[in-house]
């Protein structure tokens, strides 16, 4: 099925491709090897992750919308490059070793690798179906810093079509002010193919969003949340978050490593609170 999909992307794309010059033909280009790539790769244990990556294919999505520039390609392509990465980061199930185990079963795992660094994975169940979830991270992701107190705003700075969002971040001073006040700018890429979403993103650089006065400027990706619904439970939500994170800055990697796995703790901790918040009716 894929290499046939693959051909037919092709095939659709041909006039397009005759007619792109500079950064658009290489990203599309790219886009068009990374599919043939994929599809002549042998399945994995992750099922659900074959299932985003056969179906995130941009070049027959993206490039019929509607003209981008170079600059919006580019972000694009930082969006798709942030989630094929993270993707083979979960893929990969060998060398997890567990941070944290919560009494409710909220686990945080953890690895090295040596291109990225250490890596965190974040597994807990939530007890609301994925659609629920899913608006509250991606529609409403711009309100995290009302519930969430480790963030202190997030915002859109731009869109680029359907999936792609450029963010500014700015995370809350931790407690005792052990880890100072951090600022990310990033590109998010967001995918929903049948029952699975993948929300991914990775540092960018954004000429309206230069460093901000008393903030560090912190890099992050490739990181990515996927969330999947429990299976035979479609009321509630399985959610796995990968995160990896330079938080710049002269900083022991002992306490780094304490306050990334608490973060992603918290984070599930704030988020079950939000969502068991009742939705306001309006007349």
């Amino acid at each position: 099925m894929l290499p046939a999909t693959s051909k037919l992307c092709a095939a659709i794309s041909y006039h397009h491709l005759r007619n792109m010059t500079g950064l658009r033909r290489q990203a599309a280009v790219a886009i068009s090897q990374e599919l043939s790539r994929l599809a002549s790769r042998s399945p994995g244990p992750g099922t659900w992750i074959h299932q985003v990556r056969r179906r995130s294919s941009l070049l027959s999505s993206r490039l019929e919308e509607k003209p981008f520039s170079e600059m919006e390609m580019s972000y694009i392509k930082q969006g798709e490059e942030a989630l094929q990465k993270s993707l083979r980061i979960l893929e990969d199930q060998d060398d997890w070793k567990t941070e944290t185990v919560a009494g409710n079963g909220d686990k945080v795992l953890s690895k090295v690798l040596p291109d990225v660094g250490k890596v965190f994975r974040l597994e807990v169940v939530v007890d609301q179906p994925l659609d629920t979830v899913y608006g509250e991270l991606v529609d409403n992701m711009e309100q995290m810093g009302d519930w969430n107190p480790n963030v202190k705003e997030v915002r859109i700075l731009e869109k680029i079509g359907k999936d792609t969002v450029i963010t500014h971040e700015k995370a809350a001073a931790t407690p005792g002010n052990i880890v100072g006040p951090r600022d990310f700018v990033s590109v998010r890429c967001s995918k929903r193919r049948g029952s699975t979403c993948v929300l991914a993103g990775m540092s960018t650089t954004y000429g309206a969003m230069p460093e901000q006065e008393g903030f560090i400027r912190a890099e992050n990706g490739p990181t990515c949340m996927v969330l999947r619904p429990l299976p035979g439970s479609p009321s509630q939500t399985r959610l796995t978050w990968l995160l990896s994170i330079d938080l710049k800055g002269w900083l022991p990697k002992t306490i780094i490593n304490q306050v990334l796995s608490q973060t992603q703790v918290d984070f599930a901790k704030h988020l079950r609170q939000r969502l068991a918040q009742p939705v306001p009716v309006t007349c």
